[in-house]
């Protein structure tokens, strides 16, 4: 199956590739701590110490294949955790080739102030992050947290979790499609609960936070029965609960987007693979499928087709959007955001092949993607002239029909019962550490994931960024602590229960301000576009953007 998610992938996975892994050279300073399955030896880094390649859960290999995670077994004597653990199978970075990491990859990592003294008597707050990659790509040793745990002074736990065919399989000899990559996260979070107390962490104030499909996981575990008490607090950054994109958004042909999809759709996707695979004998289909090498299933097709998380089922009753406005979700403060130039990044892999020349291709965009009447206003609210380019503003709708008014709806939806806090990072001279080419008529600016270096170290930024960095720890690291994001001498964040004031995150003076996402822009004059009659269905609308998903039907 083709869709927006492949092109995300050679991105994503390039982190891993840009940045250098810690614990090469062994430092005289190698903290022990006793875990609950063994002692593990980390690195000492001054401020900071490191723990990576944990084992939170059993390997889920051979009989375990697609079963939820068992407890890791113990070890004798102290195990070396100066280097990270394996990651989790999936495809190639860019180019041809065949799968990458291992399905012994249920790996943790803890990065946490040296010394590990309790703050005020207290354990410091816990971080837990999941990384993004569409649910087929990434690993969580590719984010090194040290500003967040040496400015910030929390515990941050970056986690690995079961990827694409092997983390969101479903088939009828399942009984369903049982969610395995959030199954695995919540059993690093159970670690986390009784392990944080001996890294110095509270076990009692523990923050899920992540980023992209990162973001989606966080929503899912906002919204699942399963995931209640494994946290107090939630950061969503770039994936909302209600994430989508138009049909045609990308390339010819290219369905509706939605990376919850319900139960039935996951099964009959695993009955079809299972058959082609040659595993199709009732009573025998898993053992057989378990019996097959993992490049048999790793394949770039099947890794895709099952990257999006199931509901209908024990574990995400509701699709997670569903469970926002219904109010079946857990009450916990929450941080959400997106990036002003988010698709900007995903179309430039497509115009080559698929290039947005002049305004009368714009207008056949809107008209392939948008019903009539909501095609017209777009392009009213959205005219083409107003823009550097018909790339630009093709990007521009889509950044605010698949994660501007989305996260503006979910944060309506949230803000009727906790605390909420939205941001828009707006720094269009983000460093690019992607390597992917960047069409002329087309610039990143602050595209998907270019928040990310300024939480984590990933790219050089300059004098001005690395203030807006500080700043953005800050903000992240008190709102682990409290529950309120702040910083010292930064501008107040607007809270509480509003669906449209969000902080706007730039760096250089007066780069962090409070802004009304809609107003001044063309979700205003959208919003008054589509006053009668397509909003009725909408619990908060910003627009014919947002609308077309409620008067487009989705595509299988």
């Amino acid at each position: 199956m083709t869709d927006f998610r492949r092109f995300s992938r050679r991105w994503a996975v390039l982190l891993p590739v840009v940045l250098l892994l810690l614990g090469a050279a062994p430092g005289p300073d190698r903290p022990v701590v006793d875990t609950d399955r063994g002692p593990v030896r980390g690195l000492g880094h001054g401020a900071y110490d490191t723990f990576e390649g944990i084992p939170f859960a059993a390997p889920p290999t051979g009989p375990l294949r697609w079963r939820l995670p068992e407890a890791a077994s113990r070890w004798q004597g102290v195990r070396d955790a100066g280097t990270p653990g394996s990651r989790c199978v999936q495809p190639p970075a860019v180019g041809p080739g065949g799968p990458t990491g291992s399905e012994d990859c249920l790996y943790l990592n803890v990065t946490a102030p040296a010394g590990r003294a309790a703050d005020g008597g207290r354990g410091r707050p816990v971080m837990v992050w999941f990384h993004g990659g569409g649910f087929f790509s990434g690993a969580g040793d590719a984010y090194r947290p040290e500003r967040l745990a040496a400015q910030g002074g929390v515990m941050v736990v970056t986690v690995n979790y079961r990827l694409g065919v092997f983390g969101l399989f479903g088939h009828p000899e399942l009984g369903g499609a049982p969610d395995f990559a959030l199954a695995d996260q919540r059993a690093a979070l159970r670690w986390v609960r009784a392990n944080a107390a001996r890294f110095g962490g509270d076990p009692g104030n523990v923050t899920v936070f992540g980023e992209s499909a990162g973001a989606l996981s966080v929503c899912a575990h906002l919204a699942s029965p399963a995931s209640a008490g494994l946290f107090d607090r939630a950061i969503v950054q770039s994936g909302s609960c209600s994430t989508t994109a138009p049909p045609w958004s990308l390339l010819p042909g290219l369905g509706t987007y939605e990376p919850f999809v319900p139960e039935a759709r996951t099964v009959a996707d695993g009955a079809l693979a299972a058959a082609r695979l040659g595993c199709d004998r009732p009573g025998g289909v898993l053992d057989c499928l378990r019996r097959l090498d993992t490049g048999a299933l790793a394949t770039s097709e099947l890794m895709q087709r099952f990257s999006l998380v199931s509901y209908g089922n024990s574990v995400l009753p509701l699709e997670p959007r569903r469970a926002l406005e219904a109010g079946r979700f857990h009450r916990v403060p929450v941080v959400q955001g997106f990036n002003q130039d988010e698709m900007r990044l995903f179309l430039a892999q497509t115009l080559a092949g698929y290039p947005i020349p002049d305004p009368a291709a714009y207008r056949a965009r809107l008209e392939r993607s948008f019903d009539p009447p909501t095609a017209r206003a777009v392009e009213a609210a959205y005219p083409v002239s107003a823009f550097a380019s018909p790339a630009v503003a093709w990007a521009t709708v889509l950044t605010d029909a698949s994660f501007a008014c989305p996260t503006l709806r979910d944060g309506a939806a949230l803000g009727r019962y906790v605390p909420v806090y939205a941001y828009r990072f707006s720094d269009r001279g983000a460093p690019d550490f992607t390597g992917l080419p960047v069409p002329p008529d087309l610039p990143f600016g602050a595209t998907h994931g270019f928040e990310l270096p300024y939480l984590f170290t990933i790219a050089p930024l300059t004098a001005p960024q690395r203030g807006l960095a500080d700043r953005m720890a800050d903000y992240w690291t008190e709102f682990a602590r409290t529950g309120v994001p702040a910083a010292p001498g930064a501008p107040r964040w607007p809270g509480g229960r509003t669906s449209a004031s969000v902080l706007s995150l730039a760096p250089g003076a007066g780069g962090i301000r409070a802004v009304d996402a809609r107003g001044g822009a063309p979700l205003r004059a959208l919003g008054r576009a589509v006053a009668r009659g397509h909003q009725r269905s909408v619990m908060f609308s910003c627009g014919p953007v947002e609308v077309w998903r409620v008067t487009v039907p989705v595509s299988p």
